[in-house]
């Protein structure tokens, strides 16, 4: 099923309505506390008996006592003709005022119930609640997806402040709102006769008809064995029907008691439907428990917000995907190109490629791969058929294809040749296992590649121009792929302070490098929740800066968390880099515009296990931004490989003080030119194998920043420690403990 097509839609189409319950909601949350505060309570040993006796020494022509559920006592009475409801207090059966429900709560109620319009809207109100819990079971399993699974329900969330709002209210009040919904639906079940509360029969039961004098309240037998806060109601016999009876019903049943000799002549036990229904009226109004009525009023107060947000989320959503102007008719294709996008990404390289097949004389139709076998049973024409399929998360296929595979494996060869090119992060155990469940399924099916599998690590446009320059050479005709990035829209972030590496006087022809700290930009609600400004981030995502005149951003590890207050980078340059180049030449108060892009494949959580941290040269610069940012004081340990102590031994300071405040539990270093030692980072790890071995059998994870050589060089020397145990870099790759971040 297509969860976040249901939840989407639903939440869309039903929101209206349902922002109508979730505002009644609260209103009439807030019925329950002023009850609770203001009724006059029984002593929990009072019996309905002595309640009786007392009241009726009070109140003339009772009929009925009743308990409300806030466990205030009314009582309904005929005075000279008159109908009374009267408040008592139980304590001495003395009437306290008069008894009337607020014109506004009940039109409240009303409202809340059936819109105002009776049985056509109680029906919709069903409509409603039912449609909530199936929003409520489609954010419950995208929630799960999101973060990953049960465990990681409580993880740090991600993403714009809309989006941010929206998962965190949900996470907080799911459990409610599922609750909410199931009670509401079996309520408006019994409203309609589809569940019978009462038992199919009740007792012929009649009073004995003599000259006994009829029995005072206090001396039944049946009232003196309940207590008060059992009763629901008590009706008195009536004066001019000789053959009346006392009928009294609790939460457990009910009872009918002989007028003249004051004996019970039946008791009913309360149906099992009636039970339900009682307990789903108290989770659902809260009425009898102030403090539960409390939890569901801030529920209700978060449907508005839910609303709200996930507006705002589809409609950023929807401007995602772009329009094709030249989308030619499918049946008329030569070319298809099929997408399977989560974030909309992906779409931007599909939309790269159809305008380069298109250019170079093909009839292209693009669309979602949830068409697949749809599009293809209409292009009898089409000689290509490329797939675009990003992975999401653990292995998993956006949301909007998430029954794409089963559709591609049950659909049969054609004439034309397939490409299959695969989007992903490598940080993940399941790089592009999407795709590649796409191609295993399109081969099992008899499907002809024009090329293999290729994979497009976070969105890089470097690789996907070179796989435009093999398909070009296997189409043999030239394909001029033009791809720009769609980028989110940019910051403009001013440096406050640079520190220099090396300093003045450093030998000729080391690449230096800097430390650029930029103050945040001031972000407005509205900025913030559209996802306009940089949104939340934390140490080990990227900042992509766009230097003037490139056409593409350069990404750089953040060194900082918003909670720092700041942005910092370590930046060397690069002879020839033009984005290093600018970034090196800037001076405080000098602004840059960029945008931050999550890496959650790399940072880190807040769990408590060990953290190794293994980085050389400006790799060391998110891992402290870890470091920074441990204020929980979890166990971290840096392992640092430079060249030179004295030139480019980055936040050396720093370090040093995180080490005092316990944030950072041990430093290792080494340097590659220093006369007295010498080596590289991957020495101090293999010199240090007892210790690590250790930490790693108790579930330390392990971040690896740097070269592609160094990180090479780390997982050798780390396999070889970790071969005692059974255990090697990749198991823990899949068990999400070991990252990296190479460049």
């Amino acid at each position: 099923m297509n969860w976040r097509w249901v939840h989407r839609w639903l939440g869309l189409v039903a929101g209206t309505l349902a922002l109508v319950l979730g505002l009644t909601g609260v209103v009439l949350a807030l019925d329950p506390v002023r009850d609770a505060w203001t009724a006059a309570t029984a002593p929990a040993e009072l019996s309905v008996a002595t309640l009786a006796e007392r009241v009726s020494g009070n109140v003339a022509g009772i009929e009925e006592i009743r308990r409300q559920p806030s466990g205030e006592i009314v009582v309904y009475a005929f005075d000279q003709g008159q109908a009374q409801a009267l408040r008592v207090d139980p304590a001495d059966g003395r009437v306290i005022g008069s008894y009337q429900v607020s014109a506004f709560s009940r039109w409240m109620k009303n409202l809340h119930r059936s819109f105002l319009l009776g049985d056509g809207g109680r029906l919709a109100a069903a409509g409603v609640a039912l449609s909530m819990l199936l929003i409520s079971v489609s954010g419950l399993v995208l929630l799960l997806r999101r973060l990953g699974g049960w465990r990681r329900i409580t993880a740090r969330l991600r993403g714009t402040l809309a989006e941010r709002l929206h998962v965190a209210s949900g996470r907080v009040v799911l459990a409610v709102l599922l609750l909410s919904s199931l009670t509401a639906l079996y309520m408006s079940a019994a409203t309609f006769g589809l569940v019978t509360l009462d038992a199919e029969t009740e007792p012929d039961v009649v009073s004995t008809v003599g000259a006994a004098p009829a029995p005072v309240a206090a001396a039944l037998p049946l009232l003196q064995d309940l207590r008060v806060a059992d009763l629901r109601r008590l009706n008195f016999p009536d004066a001019d029907d000789p053959e009346d009876t006392w009928t009294v019903s609790t939460a457990q049943g009910q009872g009918w008691i002989d007028r003249a000799t004051g004996q019970t002549l039946a008791w009913q036990d309360a149906t099992r439907a009636q039970r339900l229904h009682d307990l789903a009226m108290l989770l659902h109004t809260g009425e009898g428990a102030w403090a539960w009525a409390l939890v569901l009023g801030a529920t209700a107060a978060c449907i508005p917000l839910f609303w709200a947000t996930g507006l705002i989320l589809w409609w950023r959503e929807r401007g995602r995907r772009p329009v094709l102007a030249d989308n030619s008719a499918v049946a008329a294709a030569d070319a298809l190109v099929f997408v399977a996008s989560e974030t909309g990404s992906t779409w931007g390289f599909a939309e790269a490629l159809h305008r380069a097949l298109a250019t170079s004389g093909r009839r292209v139709h693009t669309a979602g791969l949830e068409h697949f076998e749809r599009v293809l049973e209409a292009a009898p024409a089409a000689r290509d058929v490329f797939v675009l399929a990003a992975t999401y998360g653990d292995g998993q296929p956006p949301a909007h294809a998430a029954d794409a595979l089963q559709r591609v494996a049950r659909t049969p060869a054609g004439a034309a040749r397939v490409t299959v090119l695969g989007f992903g992060d490598r940080q993940y155990p399941k790089f592009c296992a999407f795709a590649e469940a796409l191609e295993q399924a399109l081969q099992a099916q008899g499907w002809r590649l024009r090329l293999p599998l290729a994979r497009i690590h976070q969105q890089s446009p470097q690789e996907f121009a070179r796989w435009g320059q093999e398909l070009a050479r296997s189409l043999g005709q030239p394909l001029a792929i033009d791809y720009r990035p769609r980028l989110p829209r940019l910051s403009e972030l001013r440096l406050v302070e640079r520190r220099d590496y090396p300093r003045a006087g450093s030998p000729e022809g080391e690449q230096p490098a800097v430390i650029l700290r930029f103050a945040l930009p001031t972000e407005g609600l509205w900025t913030r929740l559209s996802g306009r400004g940089l949104g939340r981030f934390v140490a080990g995502d990227l900042l992509g800066v766009m230097a003037p005149g490139a056409s593409a951003p350069r990404y750089y590890s953040l060194a900082s968390g918003r909670r720092d207050g700041f942005v910092e980078l370590c930046v060397r340059r690069i002879p020839g880099g033009q984005c290093s180049g600018y970034l090196h030449a800037l001076q405080p108060g000098d602004p840059i515009q960029a945008f931050v892009r999550a890496n959650p494949g790399f940072t880190l959580e807040g769990e408590r296990e060990p953290v190794l941290l293994i980085g050389a040269g400006t790799g060391i610069a998110p891992l402290a931004g870890f470091v920074r940012g441990n204020t929980g004081r979890r166990p971290m340990h840096l392992y640092f490989g430079a060249r030179n102590p004295e030139r480019d031994f980055y936040f050396a300071k720093d370090l040093g003080r995180w080490q005092d405040e316990r944030r950072l539990s041990s430093l290792h270093t080494v340097f590659s030119r220093d006369g007295k030692s010498g080596g590289y980072v991957q020495d101090v790890v293999r010199a240090d194998a007892t210790a690590l071995r250790q930490l790693l059998a108790k579930g330390a994870s392990v971040r690896v920043c740097g070269s592609r050589a160094m990180a090479q060089g780390v997982a050798q020397v780390l396999d070889a420690i970790l071969a005692p145990l059974r255990l090697s870099v990749s198991q823990l790759k899949a068990a999400g403990r070991y990252a990296e971040d190479v460049f």
